[in-house]
């Protein structure tokens, strides 16, 4: 199953009119919205490699500057459904840094080389981590260019 699920969500990623859709998987346990959704967008699992959910997985008493500990029974839930529905490091790049970041990943970098500073900066953003500010639809896993919104209600064009 581990097997049948990487190579889904690598061949999301592969696919050019796929890979801008990456809902959450069927089957998630309720605490990943709960607990990853209170405070920030539940990343769709396939947006970081297993070994970097696995890192982010060992350090969430200091989660991005917050402690984000949580009871070893939802830990390892949430880290299980996390390594299955992983993205494939091949694909992603690392997501560096300590802890990863879906904004190091390669992926990431290459979808958003065109954004400027002066956009991350912006109030109305906040960080690169902010996907609902620009892409309406992130919390259904759509990440489509065609639904992008830049800060300001104008469409993002792509050259």
């Amino acid at each position: 199953m581990k097997r049948y699920v990487s190579l889904f969500a690598a061949t999301l990623l592969a696919s050019p009119a796929l890979a801008d859709r990456l809902p959450i998987p069927a089957g998630a346990p309720p605490a990943f919205k709960a607990e990853c959704g209170s405070c920030h967008l539940a990343f769709p699992p396939a947006l970081l490699s297993a070994d970097d959910w696995r890192r982010v997985m060992a350090g969430l008493d200091k989660h991005y500057g917050d402690n984000a500990s949580l009871d070893d029974k939802t830990r390892r839930q949430l880290e299980d459904f996390l390594m299955h529905n992983a993205g494939s490091s091949w694909k992603l790049g690392s997501g560096g840094g300590d802890p990863p970041r879906l904004t190091l990943t390669s992926r990431f970098q290459r979808k958003h080389r065109e954004i400027t500073p002066a956009t991350w900066k912006d109030k109305r953003v906040g960080s690169a981590a902010n996907c609902v500010a620009c892409h309406p639809r992130a919390e259904a896993g759509s990440f489509s260019e065609h639904e992008i919104t830049m800060p300001g209600g104008r469409r993002h064009e792509r050259d």
